[in-house]
Order: structure tokens, then sequence, then C-alpha cells
């Protein structure tokens, strides 16, 4: 595949007014005052590997009343740096994936936390880019890694964020030099079909190489580690992640649709829970009060309040979802970075867990009623 690396820089400055400047327009921070947290207890049950007994897990998820700013020494490089390594794999083209008739070969950025150590278990966050972009828009590349991956070094060396793997893939699919992404419509049925490829292909090259709490790549051990799992993208990016949680909800706890800014069939969406517990699944949206996304993501709050799928975390300590709004933020890069870093601070913070036996969870309330390669060069 053709390397489509971002020319990016790597240093930045900041201006008197709080911007942070350089060929990634997206680096700004402004002041975060007060901030006060909600903290979250889910009683999540996890598979005890290693026995047959399950294991309960208490986990407290902190949602910040606002969100914190990046500290401005985390945008230079950290003196633990994690790796980034291109993955490579064989997938089929998105309109015909049923019939597996034009295979393809595509490249996903994986990043590894400082110090990975293939015997240990790491949870894994797939970031998705929006329109225009490709997996290499969020973090870069090996050789021109972007400002986004020393924030997310600083903040794990700093405490903040547990060692993670994230996954930057691409929902660009017609063919493989194109860019997708750059037509609206494509990308809406990208979108829409990119489940395929993520849980029959993605996942399963990522996770067969990389120690994480899957035990096999199979279907059944893929959706027993779902626990340890999350989907997250800005714009087009959350559109892929709202179609993650409609088709392959099975697979992941975590959701992070970052400014959404376009409607979907939502009630088809939120039906996907159906047979879910309450718990067994935490959204959290974010966008800025400039960005044309907000009065669709706002909009669509509105109708998830209403769902009963869905519990805001802000009028019940048991919620299953949150919504926050950036003041004065638009829909640029700026306010992804910051998104990202409060995201992963919220789903993979690092917190004191405190293992149960026997217990029963307070939160349970039925709804229902192929080959692929690496180059770390």
């Amino acid at each position: 595949m053709k390397d489509r690396a971002h020319s990016s820089p790597t240093g930045i400055r900041r201006s008197s007014n709080g911007s942070v400047h350089g060929k990634y327009s997206f680096l700004g921070v402004v002041e975060t005052r007060n901030i006060s947290m909600i903290v979250l207890t889910l009683l999540v049950w996890t598979l005890g590997f290693g026995s047959n007994n399950a294991v309960s897990e208490v986990m407290n998820i902190k949602i910040p009343q606002e969100l914190k700013e990046i500290p401005n020494e985390y945008f230079r490089p950290s003196s633990q740096p994690g790796t980034l390594v291109e993955l490579y794999y064989d997938t089929y083209e998105s309109f015909s994936y049923s019939e597996r008739s034009k295979t393809l070969k595509k490249r996903a950025i994986v990043y590894l936390p400082y110090g990975y150590d293939k015997n240990r278990k790491y949870d894994v966050f797939y970031l998705m880019h929006g329109g225009w972009g490709d997996e290499t828009t969020m973090l870069g590349t090996p050789d021109r890694p972007s400002p986004l991956k020393n924030v997310i070094d600083n903040a794990i060396a700093a405490g903040e964020i547990k060692p993670l793997i994230i996954v930057c893939p691409t929902y660009n699919n017609t063919n493989e030099n194109g860019l997708d992404s750059a037509s609206f419509s494509l990308a809406m049925q990208l979108t829409r079909n990119y489940h395929n490829e993520l849980v029959n292909d993605l996942i399963p090259a990522v996770e067969g190489t990389y120690s994480t709490y899957a035990a096999s790549t199979s279907r059944e051990d893929l959706t027993a580690s779902r626990d340890h799992r999350g989907f997250g993208g800005f714009s087009m990016g959350a559109v892929a992640t709202w179609r993650t949680f409609q088709y392959a909800l099975d697979y992941f706890r975590y959701f992070l649709p970052m400014s959404c800014g376009t409607t979907l069939d939502d009630e088809g969406i939120f039906a996907a829970a159906r047979g879910h517990d309450l718990n067994d699944y935490f959204v959290f949206i974010i966008t800025g009060t400039n960005d044309f996304a907000y009065s669709y993501d706002k909009a669509r709050v509105e109708l998830m309040k209403r769902s009963p799928y869905f519990i805001n975390i802000d009028e019940r300590h048991d919620g299953n979802f949150a919504f926050r709004v950036k003041e004065g933020y638009s829909h640029d890069t700026r306010a992804t970075m910051e998104y990202i870093y409060n995201g992963l601070k919220t789903f993979w913070g690092v917190q004191n867990n405190i293992n149960l036996s026997g217990a029963k969870t307070n939160l349970q309330k039925s709804q229902s009623q192929k080959d692929f390669t690496v180059n770390t060069r």
C-alpha cells in the first residue's frame, strides 16, 4: 500500500491566547476552571482468565463536569515514549464484502505503550479518523508521529491513563490508494459497512498479534473480552462509532462519539442494545458550542434521554451515557485532541479497582426484554 504519511512537525508553540500552532491545526487548549467530578461506580462482570470462575470488578469511572485542559508540557516528546507500528492485514472490498471476491491489503497504525510486555494483558481502543483522513491522521506514522502521540505518552507516564493499545484504522476501502473519506456520501456508506472488516479482519489481526484480554481470536473469546475494548472517532469517525454500537456491540463496552455532525437513524442504532443489560455499555458524547455538530449531538442526546436503552449519568448515578460540551470549541483537530484525552482518562484512568466474589450487580436491568504483517520501521 502506498504510504500516505502526514508531513507533520515534531514541535509546536503556544500563542498568547492559548492556541498551539503547527501543521496540526487542532493543537490548542483553553483554560478549564473548577473541575468537579461525578464518580460513577459501575459493577462490571469480567471473565477470570486462567480459571473457570467469573470475577466481578468494581470500576470507578470519573465523568468530569468540565473537560480537563491538556497540560502544555504533554505536547513535548515524553521520556517514556510508546511505539507506533504499521499493521498490514487482508480484508475485502466493502460493497461486495459478503462475496469475499476482491481482497484488499490495508494498514492500521498501532500504538504500543512504553514498556509493552507481551506477557501482560492490555485494553484496546480503536480510534477512527474523520472526513478527508486516513489511518495516519490521528497518531501519524512510525517515522512521523503526531503531537497527539506525545499527549498520550505523557498522560500514561504521568499516571493519568493506564498503559493501553490504541489502533488507528481507516474505513477507506474501495481501492488501496484512494481517499474515500473525501466523499461524504461514500463515507456514510463505508462507515455503515465497516463492522464487517472490523470484527472479521482488523480485530483478529490486532489481537492475534498483540497481548490483549482476548484468549484467542475466536468470536467467543473476542466477545468475552469486550469489557476491555472501546471504539471512538471524531466527525465521520463518530458516525463509525455509532455504527459500531449498532452492529458490533457484542465486541465493545466503551464508545466515544465526538462531534457527530449529521443525522442518523438513531432509534434503529439505539435498538441494537435490546437484550443487553443497561450496564453492558457506556457512551461518552463530546462536542463544542461553536461546532456545527452541536445541534446534531444535542438532538441525539435528547432522544437518548427518552430511550429505554440509556440513562443519563447527570440524572442517575447508575447512568450509562454522558454528554459534555466544551465552551467555544469548533469542529477542528484542536477539539479532537482534548476530547480524546478526556475520553481515555474517563474509560482507562488510573483508578483503584476492587475485586469481589459472589457479588450481584445492582445495575442489571434486563431490556428484554488473515494474513497480516507488522512493520516497525
